[in-house]
């Protein structure tokens, strides 16, 4: 598929072809808007970056114990980039693969995946339920607690952040903005006066 035909809408339609669960969507919504984020800041395409982030679990479902080894089976068939498969692909590196993330666009993927859910359930945790009010101080709290969250794999998003050379505060508060950005769709907007 030439690059200039795919949009947000194509991708969209071919993930609630391969993605049933609410709760998968809500977080490729997510990844997808944190990835818009970080596009923004470092000056890339923001609609390709976008659909990455949205399509980086189109296999999980489906292929739950083939993660990140289907993309390419589900992808190329319909003549997506390279650039978008190995991107999708390079967020199971070390994990479940061994493509290593090597562009910035990666390395973002790479770091942020993880990042979100710690992010979501913190907020969760808040008497506002809100990402509106939610610190970097809260999130770093509940990071050193291990039994917080324990499926969210810690270790990936240092050596992601260390891979950006940006220091974990700044992803973190980076992460959280591109979250603010579909809030209502994610179910966190919440409620601010009852956080007061």
């Amino acid at each position: 598929m030439p690059e200039n035909e795919l949009d947000r809408t194509v991708a969209w339609q071919l993930l609630n072809e391969y993605v049933k669960s609410e709760s998968l969507i809500r977080h490729a919504i997510t990844v997808e808007a944190v990835m818009r984020h970080f596009a923004s800041l470092f000056n890339g395409d923001i609609e390709e970056w976008g659909i990455i982030g949205l399509l980086h679990d189109i296999d999980f479902e489906m292929y739950p114990e083939e993660h990140c080894h289907k993309t390419r089976a589900i992808l190329e068939p319909r003549h997506w980039p390279e650039s978008y498969i190995r991107a999708i692909e390079s967020h199971g590196y070390k994990l479940v693969n061994e493509v290593e993330p090597i562009t910035r666009q990666e390395k973002v993927l790479y770091t942020i995946d993880e990042l979100t859910g710690l992010i979501a359930a913190t907020a969760l945790l808040r008497p506002s339920k809100s990402l509106f009010d939610l610190t970097v101080k809260s999130v770093k709290k509940k990071w050193k607690q291990k039994s917080f969250a324990e499926g969210v794999n810690r270790e990936v998003i240092a050596n992601g952040a260390q891979m950006l050379e940006l220091d974990l505060d700044s992803v973190i508060e980076q992460t959280i903005k591109g979250m603010q950005t579909v809030a209502a769709k994610i179910g966190l907007e919440g409620n601010l006066e009852a956080g007061k």
